[in-house]
């Protein structure tokens, strides 16, 4: 499924080669692979997004790629030069990469303008306007004389973000940039930075476990998991097929229905649901997102007429309901065995509890999975 998606093309992208090439990188610490097979290309002008939980290998996988870790296996190239093997290895400092991380990493004790101008050189003229070019470009240039400690965190964020772009590299690498944020800042620095990162035209590899960023920033999502990338392609295919269960819950909350395989064929209360390619016998998990459930109100024991595509309805009672904001969450206890699904609905909606209603799931929603676990885990019910 997202295996398969390549990469998205644009007239701008279509005719160029990789920026960057990642080959069957591995990492192995204390016997075990942090890294494990990673292989990636990253595009001029293309933001790529290594996502996935703690733990899995994204850092690692982005400090091989500055220089400041060594790979076990594998090789990385930059516009088809090779920087590093087993055997040669590119210094940091001559592999034309720039660096973000979430702690921003400026020099207290210099300037705004002598942090952005620390890894220039040249003429004093040229480094003071490529200086004052880039903290325009950040809306900071009245900033250029001022400390870091006289900034806010977006500020100082900006000022990150203009040293790093200031020797024109080729590739800029952002491991969890935007998380020292406030959430009131976040989107609109984001916004800003991306718009800034695409002008420069430089590959940008962005590391973050928050799922929203990565759909907001990338053109390109690997998944990462154990150290490995299990998923790849644009952020629409990696939402609407993903690979496995885990896959589809790391980025919404899930229902999960499990169900026995007869004849191709799995028999829910929701009526039956195709099982390609499942032996009879196995049991498969049934996903569902909270927002492609459909309800309908009770009418005296009678559920809705059939409406192509949503299958048989279902009769559940509401256990609880709550608005979020832009949307309102209800949990329904399920008549026919007592479990628990969720559904969203746009703007207020509100039943008391024990309201008898009755659901009904989009198949062209649904995904099939060999079953997975005990009910429950990756956000499902």
């Amino acid at each position: 499924m997202g295996n398969s998606a390549r990469p998205r093309v644009t007239p701008e992208t279509s005719d160029r080669s990789p920026r960057l090439e990642i080959r069957h990188i591995d990492r192995i610490f204390g016997g075990r692979k942090v890294v494990d097979g990673v292989t990636l290309e990253v595009l001029p002008g293309q933001v790529t997004c290594l996502l996935g939980p703690s733990g899995c290998g994204k850092s690692t996988t982005l400090r091989i790629i500055a220089g400041v870790d060594r790979q076990d296996a594998g090789e990385i190239r930059i516009d088809g030069q090779l920087v590093c093997d087993t055997v040669f290895r590119l210094p940091p400092e001559r592999r034309s990469v720039g660096l973000m991380f979430q702690d921003f990493a400026l020099f207290p004790h210099l300037s705004v303008a002598e942090n952005v101008a620390f890894g220039l050189s040249g003429p004093k003229a040229a480094r003071r306007a490529r200086v004052e070019a880039l903290l325009d470009r950040v809306a900071l240039g009245r900033f250029i004389d001022a400390f870091p400690h006289e900034l806010s965190g977006g500020e100082q964020q900006r000022v990150a973000l203009a040293r790093a772009l200031a020797p024109r590299p080729k590739i800029m690498l952002m491991d969890e940039p935007f998380s020292g944020l406030d959430n009131r800042l976040r989107d609109e620095i984001r916004d800003e930075t991306l718009q800034v990162l695409k002008e420069e035209g430089a590959a940008v590899l962005l590391v973050t476990h928050e799922p929203d960023e990565a759909m907001r920033m990338a053109d390109e999502i690997a998944l990462m998991r154990g150290g490995r990338i299990v998923q790849q392609g644009a952020p629409y295919n990696i939402y609407n097929a993903p690979v496995d269960r885990s896959a589809a819950a790391f980025f919404s909350d899930i229902n999960v229905i499990r169900g026995k395989v007869r004849n191709l064929l799995t028999e829910t209360p929701f009526g039956k649901f195709l099982a390609p390619g499942m032996e009879d016998g196995s049991e498969v998990d049934i996903i569902i997102r909270p927002q492609h459930l459909r309800i309908d109100f009770d009418r005296n024991g009678r559920g809705p007429n059939p409406t192509p595509g949503d299958g048989v309805a279902a009769r559940a009672r509401v256990q609880r309901a709550r608005f979020m904001g832009a949307e309102s969450l209800v949990e329904f206890r399920m008549d026919h065995d007592g479990s628990v699904l969720k559904a969203t609905v746009p703007a207020v909606f509100l039943p008391a509890p024990g309201t008898p209603m009755w659901l009904t799931m989009r198949r062209d929603r649904c995904f099939v999975f060999p079953a997975q676990g005990a009910e429950g885990e990756d956000g499902g019910s």
